[in-house]
């Protein structure tokens, strides 16, 4: 393992006013993104709209650092004439290209109602094929859900362990591993029983990462931030969010781990950004604090590009706006008026 080559890229992927970009949809998640605006599916399509954000030169060269990919993405090419990988767009941009190498969730056996995720059969061997295609980094999704009796033991440490064996084996193959152990916020669970589980969650994965050797130094956490469930009815305060998610990552997460990109769990735009923002305001982290958004990045380009050329423009405008607000808040600089003058 190259330490210092495998630091720096973990590095790069969480600098400061910069962010990972989540374009890494299955091709079912983006077949409903593009249901909504009326598009078909198809490999051209997702080509295409990938294409158009990769190829939006100010978002891309001032405001992220990575780029999550889908296999299919991986191994695309252009439309343009000499048919140029798009991974090769986002080299150009400044950007470390990624690749999401967990194969999904799937019931947990005994343990109904929870799930397991799959996909370290062949890692080794998929991480060489992709790192060959211009793959830095990767990125691996446990999936834990807050309800009546979940998440239980068994299925925390399960999961845990999965990620841990997944960092283990992208680092001995030369890749970064994302570790993204996310604690939905589609329940009813208030703020309190999140910051629990947040808590016994985290602690667990990185018991996990210990005892599979994992350089924690060459490796970017992305969890969840603590907030009450969707069907609750609550509505935290930014403030609130922030600091009992802050007090979960010092109790949980090591100072050597250069940085925390945070997945956005179904906020809105701009409550993704605003919570970012009060917890960059806090101060005084041991790691930078950075975004790692898809649907909150990727929601304003997608309607506003419709699946029309001629929209493309605008599309890439409102791409870059997203970034350049998320940028700000990795730095605690972010305002709503700044929204507003959009």
């Amino acid at each position: 393992m190259d330490l210092p080559a495998l630091k720096q890229v973990a590095e790069k992927l969480v600098a400061p006013g910069k962010g990972i970009l989540a374009a890494d949809e299955s091709t079912g998640t983006i077949k409903k993104r593009f249901d909504a605006i009326g598009l078909q599916s198809t490999e051209t399509a997702r080509r295409d709209y990938r294409e158009m954000l990769f190829r939006a030169e100010t978002a891309m060269k001032e405001h992220i650092s990575g780029v999550i990919l889908y296999e299919e993405t991986l191994y695309q090419n252009a439309a343009d004439r000499s048919g140029t990988p798009l991974v090769e767009l986002i080299v150009r941009a400044g950007a470390v290209p990624g690749i999401k190498v967990d194969k999904g969730t799937k019931p947990l056996p005994g343990f109904p109602g929870e799930t397991i995720t799959e996909g370290l059969d062949g890692l080794g061997e998929r991480l060489d094929r992709d790192r060959e295609q211009g793959a830095r980094f990767a990125k691996w999704r446990a999936v834990i859900d807050i309800g009546a009796g979940v998440p239980t033991w068994s299925a925390v440490k399960a999961n845990a362990h999965a990620l841990a064996r997944y960092a283990a084996i992208c680092q001995a193959h030369e890749i970064v591993p994302i570790v993204e152990p996310e604690v939905l916020m589609d329940g009813d669970h208030d703020i309190e029983r999140c910051e629990a589980v947040t808590r016994w969650v985290l602690n667990t994965v990185f018991e996990e990462l210990f005892e599979q050797r994992v350089a924690l130094e060459a490796m970017v956490l992305k969890p969840n931030m603590v907030i009450a469930g969707k069907k609750s009815g609550a509505k935290n305060s930014a403030d609130e969010v922030a600091r009992r998610t802050v007090a979960v990552l010092k109790d949980c997460v090591p100072a050597s781990v250069p940085g925390i990109a945070f997945l956005s769990g179904g906020q809105s735009d701009e409550e993704a950004t605003a919570h970012l923002d009060a917890m960059n305001r806090i101060g005084s982290l041991p790691w930078n604090l950075t975004f790692s958004y898809g649907r909150a990045l990727q929601h304003a380009p997608l309607t506003t590009w419709g699946g029309k050329v001629e929209n493309v423009p605008a599309a890439q405008r409102a791409f870059a706006h997203r970034a350049r607000m998320n940028g700000l808040a990795s730095l605690g600089k972010w305002e709503g008026a700044l929204e507003k003058a959009a």
